[in-house]
């Protein structure tokens, strides 16, 4: 009997838009992650409402672009607002095909002129306890980005049973690996792809990555296989790769 597996993907979706914001990508990103059939998806830079886009564009989707994107395929998905404007907001969203139990967006905003919060979800999972699921988007200044991963340790601590499943991934904007301490140490997880020579992968930028700016943290699981989705056709949706893993529960 083959033991379930989960498949998690972690994409900076720049808004929608190509590198240097040279055309709409949305439909073509919406096609792309379909074809990549993840279960659970942690989307950064996902916008909300843009009413400029909106009258620019013929073909702007009508609803929020996490619900465009989760239309008919993931059941479940949650949005955080981080940045509001006088046209529109973004933030950070989750997608799920599994219930989504609660949601929650927890500012951690260091800088006033630069807005961040941690999405937070339970999600009920096919098997075993419900799994905590936190899409980030963290700082890009180095003092600010410790201080959001000490809230987000101090609040996961305070919420999430010490063994309990627990995914985090996002944009850590952590060109130089000195924020994961707080996550692998203080709540046991492990970078998946850390492995593979003890550093998180490069995804940044898309074309040809040369930077380590996503992650994803686990804990409560295995790890199966992971994948970075980089070059073409994904470099022309987003300045980021997307990064995929596969995982089973732990000890299964």
């Amino acid at each position: 009997m083959s033991t379930p597996s989960l498949h998690v993907t972690t994409y900076n979706i720049h808004k929608g838009f190509s590198q240097f914001n040279r055309r709409m990508m949305v439909h073509e990103l919406r096609e792309r992650l379909r074809g990549l059939n993840p279960d659970i998806v942690f989307l950064q830079e996902v916008q909300g409402l843009h009413l400029g886009h909106a009258e620019n564009h013929d073909d702007w989707p009508a609803s929020p672009q996490h619900e465009f994107l989760a239309e008919n395929v993931w059941e479940a998905s949650a949005y955080g607002r981080n940045m509001l404007y006088d046209h529109g907001h973004h933030g950070n969203a989750i997608l799920s095909r599994f219930p989504i139990l609660h949601a929650h967006n927890q500012d951690v905003t260091h800088l006033q002129f630069e807005k961040r919060g941690m999405l937070h979800c339970r999600i009920e999972l096919p098997e075993g306890p419900a799994a905590h699921c936190v899409c980030v988007h963290l700082s890009l200044f180095g003092y600010s980005r410790r201080k959001q991963m000490a809230a987000l340790a101090e609040y996961l601590d305070r919420l999430a049973e010490p063994n309990a499943p627990l995914i985090i991934a996002g944009d850590f904007n952590d060109w130089r690996n000195r924020v994961g301490e707080n996550l692998t140490r203080g709540l046991g997880l492990q970078e998946v792809f850390s492995s593979h020579g003890g550093k998180p992968v490069c995804s940044f930028p898309a074309v040809m990555p040369m930077f380590r700016l996503d992650r994803i943290y686990v804990r409560g699981f295995d790890v199966k296989r992971t994948e970075v989705h980089h070059g073409k056709p994904w470099s022309a949706i987003s300045d980021h790769a997307a990064l995929s893993a596969h995982l089973t529960r732990h000890g299964r």
